[in-house]
């Protein structure tokens, strides 16, 4: 059976079938959520806010609670988009507002010019260029430099386990 979630700031409600990820149904209207991971809870990149509804989710995983840790603008009501499965009606989803950047090599490609709209970084959330920016070399080397430190980060935490 079929749940509706609410998609803000958009306004947007869309069904989901029972025990889908968020993920899916976010890629099925063609939103620009990314899934750097795969859909498997070790990066950043579908970070949501739950305005409503969280009890109408899955459980947060240890894997999923453990990638929440290493961001930044995580808050109580930060999930995953591909580890929260819809149990329940009454979901109220906040979409990050921006484009989180996705492989470095394609922003390479951007240097020198101005971001369209806010670049967030994959992940910390964080607003990497604001709009009418110009994007530069030296911001390009910080993320290349930041997605190595949390994939090692992720690799010991996953050795560890």
């Amino acid at each position: 059976m079929a749940k509706v979630i609410r998609l803000e700031p958009i306004a947007e409600e869309m069904e989901v079938k029972t025990n889908s990820n968020i993920l899916s149904a976010l890629l099925s209207k063609e939103l620009h959520v990314l899934k750097e991971c795969g859909g498997r809870g070790m990066c950043a990149t579908c970070h949501v806010y739950i305005k409503d509804g969280m009890e109408s989710l899955s459980p947060v995983n240890r894997r999923e609670q453990r990638t929440l840790e290493v961001i930044t603008t995580a808050q109580k009501t930060s999930r995953l988009a591909c580890q929260a499965h819809v149990l329940g009606e009454g979901i109220v989803i906040e979409l990050p507002s921006g484009m989180y950047i996705n492989a470095i090599e394609d922003v390479e490609s951007l240097i020198g010019r101005r971001a369209e709209q806010e670049l967030l970084h994959p992940i910390t959330g964080d607003v990497v260029v604001e709009t009418g920016k110009l994007i530069t070399r030296s911001i390009i080397n910080q993320l290349k430099e930041t997605q190595f430190q949390v994939g090692e980060y992720m690799s010991r935490t996953t050795d560890a386990k």
